[in-house]
């Protein structure tokens, strides 16, 4: 199951040479494309029949022109994964060597996890940007709070007091049992 929790963590947070932007400096929420972040994350996996898991450390993740690298690390910033994904094929390499690729990237992460993980999603997600059979909670500024896709249900927190802030707190949770807390410490623009 530890074996498992770290693939689920690797592939979940999926998705680094950025140049770095001052406060306020990338557009706002609905006007950014390309991104890039830099991110802690806490992942607690509660599944029937089994212990819970939990796992942390950070994560770097570029999203450009549809494809996305993302960097994941232990708290000491030692490297455990890097995942590539673009419209035609997705690629998961761990510290260890091994290498698993798809066409499919959420097909990618059942594969490497056992569950079946919104990948292609979760840029949109980041930037409060629903699906078509989405529901949004808008805060009195006018920046999503809460949105509700499927099983999954992300809330956003903010620092900034601006109407078109990005949000530097995210929390995931897919039924109780997969929970993802992210905590944004830079947006950046993606190079």
């Amino acid at each position: 199951m530890r074996v498992r929790c770290r693939a689920l963590l690797a592939a979940f947070v999926l998705l680094a040479g950025c140049s770095s932007l001052p406060p306020g400096a990338l557009p706002g929420r609905d006007q950014v494309g390309d991104f890039a972040l830099e991110a802690r994350f806490a992942l607690r996996v509660t599944l029937p029949d089994s212990a819970p898991q939990s796992a942390g450390g950070r994560l770097s993740w570029e999203h450009k022109n549809d494809a996305n690298r993302i960097l994941i690390a232990n708290p000491l910033g030692i490297a455990l994964a890097e995942i590539e994904t673009t419209p035609a094929l997705s690629r998961l390499q761990t510290a260890d060597g091994k290498r698993l690729e798809s066409p499919d990237a959420d097909a990618l992460m059942e594969e490497v996890t056992g569950q079946r993980l919104p990948v292609t999603r979760l840029p949109a997600w980041l930037l409060g940007r629903p699906g078509p059979n989405a529901a949004v909670s808008i805060d009195p500024l006018g920046r999503p709070s809460h949105l509700q896709e499927g099983e999954w249900r992300i809330d956003y927190d903010y620092e900034d007091f601006a109407p078109s802030a990005l949000p530097s707190r995210l929390t995931l949770n897919r039924n109780q049992e997969i929970e993802l807390r992210l905590r944004i410490e830079e947006w950046k623009e993606a190079p």
